[in-house]
């Protein structure tokens, strides 16, 4: 009985995997350029984040070749700062943004660039399944033309742009 609750949840998962219908990832993508901090603009709620603000990612090289993800936020419930790391590896090949990504040991989620400002890597378009979106800067803060290029390509991805959390940034 154990085996078999143990095969649902890893199949339940792994159903959220995968890129969403219309999801294309970037292409000439490069790693090291996209190392660093990066600072969430908006967001679609889960769990994990829920009542974070002042969220940010950063991301490193690991030894192995794997790509540490550390992502911290500031609880406004608890008055604390929350951290969570992980480790990406690349889904297909080291040119294309999409990755696979596990906080949470053998399990690991989507982690796709679906738009890159590819000129100088201040911006990113990120989602892993049809309930996971991130708009991600450089900066604590975007333009109004990008979080309307954001809006406008994630409702036609059939993402509920109503949904959205613009996440507090100081």
């Amino acid at each position: 009985m154990k085996l078999l609750k143990v095969v649902v949840v890893a199949l339940l998962l792994s159903s959220c995997a995968g890129v969403p219908e219309g999801v294309v990832p970037v292409s000439g993508f490069e790693l090291d350029r996209y190392l660093g901090k990066w600072h969430e603009i908006a967001r679609l709620d889960h769990r994990y984040e829920r009542g974070l603000e002042q969220v940010t990612a950063t991301y490193s090289m690991a030894d192995n070749g794997s790509v540490v993800a550390l992502n911290r936020g500031f609880s406004t419930k608890k008055k604390e700062w929350k951290e969570a790391k992980g480790k990406a590896v690349f889904s297909a090949t080291s040119d294309i943004g999409d990755f696979n990504v596990s906080f949470f040991g053998p399990f690991y989620g989507s982690y796709v660039i679906f738009e890159l400002d590819k000129e100088n890597y201040q911006y990113a378009f990120v989602t892993g399944n049809k309930h996971t979106l991130w708009l991600l800067s450089r900066t604590p803060y975007v333009s109004e033309e990008i979080k309307e290029r954001f809006l406008q390509q994630v409702e036609a991805l059939g993402y509920n742009t109503e949904k959205l959390i613009f996440t507090t940034q100081k």
